[in-house]
């Protein structure tokens, strides 16, 4: 998938007209059957399954709140084939570049990734209460990079208790073994499943607090896709399958090395040392010669969380990238900009322009986590920041720079500041 980009000095993109806010539509019956017959084929070829937990006391005729696991693009039509009901989709503000009507027919709604969005709460509540429709929600905003659940929001809590609606998780299997977002958009032979589970009524959500919703949402979002292949013996056997791993695992287990892995074909090889690892077909990491350090992909995604945790504690910890700059502003077009420096501490993000017209900078307070992505529409891996009017997709120019370990120091910086759960 692609998106129209132009080539625009930023004063002039800072002069373009504000675009009217995206009113919610009640989803077209004729688009959602489209959609369905276009999927079908698809889904049928993935053996796709699914199956209904907790359901009985389900009912379709009251709008629910559908939160849905992020693996990759498949989530969207496995939720077309299984809602029972007209749904609106709460979805990334980029996918509306150059279709705003098409989507709004869809039923979709905009909202910024990672940013403080009050408007998005207040337009989920009109489906709800003057639309009488469903909303599907993807709270972990990103898909995600391990295969594990990335971290959701603390206002998730206080947003079910204000809605009143029920609570339908759905669960995902398969998707991202068949599309791990950094495999490069090659897709594996993996069958699919999913799982609908009525997980909070009304009369639960009104007996607990936001900390109690949140910790019972957290729980129904703790999943470990690459144990879940190791379990059930799925075989991925295409010899593409460790290509570009590095965005995942940047760093060397053995010499501690970062920017020098590489995955390529069914290894994930470090070039300061030497070392050479296989993803093996069953989903284990396994090294070729010598000690297995981490042989668990998620344990070791979990080890660089540590080590950057414990570069921010240490006052190590330092992004500094040139970049190239993207910006969205409105919905008929992303702007290149031309090229910029960004640079990430404890403090925040700051990104400045080689021409000198942008100067942003960003507090950690602002964000919990971070919108970085690999494979941009199919323009490099970024890493996003900014508000509601304007949004800055940075490039770096350094392909060896993980953006992967910008959004686990965005993170813990965000865990280290007091008073940020509010």
């Amino acid at each position: 998938m692609k998106i129209k980009v132009k080539q625009l000095p930023y004063s002039q993109v800072l002069a373009l007209p504000k675009e009217k806010p995206v009113t919610p539509k009640r989803p077209s019956r004729f688009l959602r059957c489209l959609v369905n017959v276009i999927c079908a084929s698809e889904l049928k070829k993935l053996h796709f399954s699914w199956a209904k937990k907790g359901m009985e006391n389900f009912d379709k005729k009251q709008p629910c709140l559908y939160l849905m696991n992020h693996s990759c693009f498949l989530d969207l039509k496995i939720a077309q084939r299984i809602i029972p009901q007209r749904f609106n989709i709460v979805t990334t503000n980029d996918a509306f570049v150059g279709q705003r009507g098409l989507l709004s027919s869809l039923g979709c709604v905009p909202t910024a990734k990672f940013v403080t969005d009050t408007a998005i709460v207040r337009k989920m509540k009109y489906c709800f209460d003057k639309l009488k429709t469903s909303v599907l929600m993807f709270p972990e905003a990103s898909y995600s990079f391990d295969g594990t659940a990335t971290t959701l929001p603390y206002g998730l809590g206080k947003c079910i208790k204000m809605f009143k609606v029920p609570v339908v998780m759905i669960t995902t299997r398969g998707a991202f073994l068949r599309d791990p977002l950094y495999n490069g958009l090659q897709l594996r032979q993996v069958d699919v499943s999913a799982t609908m589970e009525y997980t909070l009524s009304p009369e639960q959500i009104a007996t607990m607090s936001v900390e109690q919703i949140n910790e019972h949402i957290s729980k129904c979002f703790s999943f470990d896709n690459f144990r879940y292949q190791q379990e059930k013996g799925v075989i991925i056997d295409e010899p593409f399958r460790a290509d570009h791993l590095e965005r995942v695992l940047y760093k060397c287990p053995h010499c501690h090395t970062e920017g020098q892995m590489k995955g390529k074909g069914t290894t994930l090889t470090c070039h300061a040392c030497g070392k050479t690892y296989e993803l093996t077909e069953q989903g284990f990491m396994r090294a070729t010669s010598g000690e297995t350090e981490i042989e668990h992909v998620p344990d070791w995604y979990r080890w660089e969380r540590d080590c950057v945790r414990k570069e921010i504690e240490d006052g190590s910890y330092l992004l500094d990238v040139d970049v190239d700059v993207i910006v969205l502003k409105g919905t008929k077009a992303v702007y290149r900009i031309g090229q910029g420096h960004l640079t990430h501490d404890v403090g925040g993000f700051h990104l400045v322009t080689a021409d000198g017209q942008l100067d942003y900078y960003q507090p950690s307070k602002l964000s919990y986590s971070l919108y970085a992505d690999y494979l941009w529409y199919e323009i490099g891996d970024v890493i996003s920041i900014g508000g509601n009017d304007m949004l800055y997709y940075c490039f770096p120019k350094d392909k060896n720079v993980a953006v992967a370990k910008a959004r686990l120091a965005t993170e813990e910086i965000f865990k280290l500041l007091p008073n940020t759960r509010k």
